[in-house]
């Protein structure tokens, strides 16, 4: 399991937000401006005649089969440095504001990852379940990412080869257990770069926010108004630092510190999940039918432990020929963090693993991975790994490295520690070099942005938003004092209620606002 994976949100979970582009592009504003440069890669200047197709172009749209929404077909420079070499073709979705008042442009939404399908977020709850008033005045729109779902994506294993590899031991004992996870950690960049080598290299965020660019153009928007969440505040961000005389309301929620390198990133993120299991414990030890048992959190810590243990000698069945290992009953322990409302259902997948019966448990990894019931996987994994190498450079570049930092993860997290650094391992066989680096991002000159952060979230810890607010030159911090990845549209009135003002009227909410 790749941590920074974790940062995407499960979009089989109808409770996270995502983001939001609105903008109006008018004829005074050229659409194909050089964009500013960044530090998180090398942003060439491009003269505004070679990307004027692309920002003059017109999209087709199209019914799609989801009633309500229409599809069409964005082109985009594969590579922004080299218009000329060709285009990656990138889906498109939208539904149209509903009425009633007057519509205020294009909302676009991004679930997260990076990997996660905006365009199947789109149609499965963003553009039926967000708030009415804010659908009312807002045509929904999303966009695949290049690399991502029905954006040529980037693909590397066949579905018995993913089964493979999300079952290796990440958490080897001896040499030969590094070898075979360092092994399946080659074998799996090879596939990438065997099936996917045109794509491969330019899958960063910063080209994916030029690419939200030239769609704002070729919405009629001026300004882009963005909703990201999770990994989608950092693409936000990133757009903002771009473009921020084209930045308008940016809602970013369940932040990322782009100051951080990876290992840092890595580790931060493997106490978030165990603040979270923090909570699901305390929660867990009050029922009587607590798997954990019901004497303490660190009671219940220990057997969690304990059973992982267990499961790395001796997998228990599931009724299909994937055995319940640690590896896979981790992750559908961590996939249960997200949210709270799986606290239950992770309580009886425990109860029947613990039991002998791994079925519960291997649903919630598979939820996690995006299995299909027919065993092939969506290409959440591939588009997450080939992204998150090429915007940072690798945590650590050998097994030795990592057994160095095992301590700062098991401190971090006595539960999950160790599979987490081990899982830290995985860009060091990419075969694209990084082009991007940790630095802060200020975008001086955009518009009021809004972070959001919740302050048990397991995949963005709460000190990430304190810092992107921080850092940011027009930032606003908005905290929800709870549990759960990210906040708008979980169920908080408070919070749901400052960032539909914010997205309707402009104003962010007061300094230092505070909800539960």
């Amino acid at each position: 399991m790749d941590s920074r994976r974790a940062l995407r949100i499960p979009t089989a979970l109808p409770t996270v937000l995502a983001a939001v582009l609105t903008g109006l592009f008018a004829s005074g504003c050229s659409g194909g401006t050089p964009a500013r440069s960044v530090a998180s890669a090398s942003v060439p200047v491009v003269s505004e005649s070679a990307l004027k197709p692309y920002y003059d172009q017109k999209l087709s749209w199209r019914e799609c089969g989801v009633p309500g929404f229409q599809c069409a077909t964005l082109k985009a420079p594969l590579d922004y440095a080299r218009p000329s070499a060709g285009d990656v073709k990138l889906a498109v979705s939208r539904v149209k504001a509903t009425g009633p008042g007057k519509r205020l442009g294009s909302l676009l939404v991004n679930p997260g990852g990076p990997g996660g399908s905006a365009v199947g977020y789109l149609q499965g709850y963003a553009g039926i379940g967000y708030p009415a008033q804010v659908r009312a005045r807002y045509d929904m729109v999303a966009v695949d990412p290049r690399g991502v779902a029905r954006s040529e994506p980037v693909e590397c294993l066949d579905g018995k080869g993913m089964d493979a590899y999300t079952q290796v031991d990440q958490t080897p004992d001896d040499a030969r257990e590094q070898q075979l996870l360092t092994a399946s950690m080659k074998d799996f960049a090879a596939g990438c770069a065997k099936r996917s080598g045109r794509i491969l290299p330019h899958v960063s965020t910063v080209e994916a926010a030029r690419d939200m660019d030239v769609l704002r153009a070729v919405l009629g928007d001026a300004k882009l108004t963005y909703v990201g969440a999770s990994y989608g505040t950092f693409l936000g961000a990133t757009y903002a630092e771009l473009f921020p005389d084209r930045t308008g309301r940016l809602v970013l929620d369940g932040a990322m510190d782009p100051s951080l390198p990876a290992a840092e990133m890595n580790r931060d993120q493997t106490a978030g999940f165990e603040t979270a299991f923090q909570s699901f414990a305390a929660d867990c030890v009050k029922r009587k039918d607590c798997p954990l048992g019901t004497e303490s959190v660190a009671a219940a810590s220990d057997r969690l432990k304990a059973f992982f243990a267990q499961l790395d000698a001796k997998p228990v069945p599931t009724g299909e020929s994937r055995p319940l290992g640690e590896s896979l009953a981790t992750t559908g322990v961590i996939a249960a963090m997200y949210d709270e409302g799986a606290w239950s259902q992770l309580r009886d997948a425990l109860t029947r693993a613990m039991g002998g019966e791994g079925s519960g448990l291997l649903a919630l990894a598979d939820s996690y991975y995006e299995r299909e019931g027919d065993g092939s996987y969506s290409n959440l994994m591939y588009a997450n790994t080939a992204v998150n190498c090429l915007d940072l450079p690798p945590a650590y570049t050998t097994p030795q490295e990592v057994e160095q930092a095992l301590p700062s993860f098991r401190k971090a997290s006595p539960v999950f520690g160790a599979g987490l650094a081990w899982a830290s391992l995985n860009c060091a066989s990419w075969p694209v070099k990084a082009t991007g680096a940790p630095h802060r991002i200020e975008a001086k000159g955009a518009a009021p942005i809004l972070v959001v952060g919740t302050t048990r979230d397991p995949a963005t810890p709460y000190k990430w938003a304190r810092a992107l607010a921080g850092q940011l030159d027009s930032g606003t911090l908005l905290t929800y004092e709870g549990d759960g990845h990210t906040a708008y549209g979980r169920g908080s009135d408070c919070v749901d209620t400052a960032v539909n003002t914010y997205l309707l009227e402009g104003t962010v909410p007061p300094k230092d606002k505070r909800c539960r």
